[in-house]
């Protein structure tokens, strides 16, 4: 049988997550018209009111809504992106693109990150509109482009999220609170993410005196970056050691999204091997630990670099937000979130999430968001070869979402003003 072909036997949501997982919206050409037309093909199935905008031309964002008992009530938000990594063909053992089903597991490019969330969401709307549920609370869905970029990776989102929580049509949805993307964990565990470190690329440019390669020319910009270089290795390193033998006050090890990682990307120099390089460049990918004071970690580095006359730093990319959202009784929205998961028996870790997504966008505009896939027991694969879930997961985690949802979505104005005199 094609992999393609229906299968009678399988559950009518898998079938709907392989045809969107079938649409090749890959950067750095994502078919933005083909999900787009899925998508309001299925506002269109459950009766859901829907709008396109664009924000930036040829980047549309899907916004769906599901009108709650009380529409005056702020409402909740689930958030996804539509668009996904590119792949390596050939390293794949499946088509990245066809959703081939092998033992239960569904191979395709955008299978764990993160069209299996934004279909859960969708499938437990559905459920909704078949039972006749209605929420207390009206219910947006944004499908956003934009996430990931050729050149800018996960550090984008500029032309999606970044951009629509300040347009119009954002506004008036609102949001009180979002649910966006978490990662899979490998154990019998969720992750759970509440903020999320600061993506910085720095630049920095070293200019010097040229001449002849058989001089000893002193201060040349190549030795003088080199010193600047390493002043940020050995800042790197202590944090790697935190990482490796660190503790919280609470007596938990560091995870990754707690330390500030520093990593060399680039270096550009020289014409030809005997003229010493006037200028000499370098670049850093820094991701900054909500746990570092911001102001105070920028000074340090800065101050690396007016150690070398002729040396410059400017920021090529940076985000300068780094907003927490609460997860203790201070916070009606963690607090539901939590007693649901428990109810559930569904274990889960909080963490910082080490990469960027767009619940920094929304935290920045003040809505509490919280990131979580429901993809335990799974293989870490997003942006990786083989990136696949099982077909069972992707069930339990409509189940998971639909408990999870209607918690969320019925809280009441009396709880919220009960918290919020705590």
């Amino acid at each position: 049988m094609s992999p393609h072909a229906q299968n009678t036997n399988e559950h009518p949501a898998v079938t709907r997550f392989r045809e969107y997982l079938r649409i090749d919206t890959r950067q750095p050409t994502p078919d933005y018209a083909g999900s787009t037309a899925f998508l309001i093909r299925q506002a269109q199935e459950i009766d859901m009111p829907y709008r396109v905008v664009e924000c930036v031309k040829g980047k549309p964002t899907v916004i769906m809504t599901f009108e709650g008992q009380d529409p005056s009530l702020p409402a909740l938000l689930l958030n996804s992106h539509t668009d996904v990594v590119p792949v390596f063909p050939e390293k794949w053992t499946q088509d990245p693109m066809g959703a081939n089903k092998v033992d239960g597991f569904i191979y395709a490019r955008g299978s764990q990150d993160m069209k299996c969330v934004g279909m859960s969401y969708l499938e437990v709307l559905r459920r909704y509109r078949k039972e006749g549920k209605k929420p207390l609370r009206t219910i947006h869905l944004t499908w956003v482009p934009g996430k990931f970029h050729s050149t800018q990776e996960e550090v984008g989102g500029v032309e999606g999220m970044k951009l629509l929580v300040h347009h119009e049509e954002f506004k008036r949805l609102n949001v009180a609170f979002a649910l966006d993307e978490g990662i899979a964990s490998p154990k019998n565990a969720l992750k759970v993410f509440y903020g999320e470190r600061m993506p910085w690329w720095i630049k920095i440019t070293a200019t010097g005196p040229t001449g002849h390669g058989s001089q000893f020319i002193q201060d040349t910009a190549p030795t003088k970056l080199l010193k600047v270089i390493e002043k940020f290795m050995n800042l790197r390193n202590e944090q790697e050691r935190l990482l490796e033998v660190g503790l919280h006050h609470n007596g938990q090890r560091y995870t990754l999204g707690d330390v500030t990682t520093i990593n060399l990307t680039f270096l550009q120099s020289g014409i030809q091997y005997n003229v010493i390089p006037m200028e000499a460049t370098c670049g850093f990918d820094i991701r900054v630990s909500p746990f570092f004071d911001m102001k105070e970690f920028q000074a340090k580095l800065e101050g690396f670099v007016a150690s070398q006359p002729g040396v410059t730093m400017e920021f090529v990319n940076g985000h300068f937000d780094n907003t927490l959202t609460a997860i203790d009784e201070s916070n009606i929205w963690w607090t539901v979130f939590s007693d649901a998961c428990k109810g559930m028996n569904v274990d889960y870790e909080t963490e910082i999430f080490p990469a960027a997504t767009d619940s920094r966008y929304l935290r920045e505009v003040g809505i509490p968001a919280l990131g979580v896939s429901y993809l335990k027991n799974t293989p870490l694969l997003l942006h990786d070869h083989d990136e696949r879930m099982h077909e069972d997961i992707f069930l339990e985690g409509i189940e998971f979402y639909n408990t999870l949802i209607t918690r969320l979505s019925n809280i009441t104005a009396a709880e919220v003003e009960a918290t919020l005199i705590k």
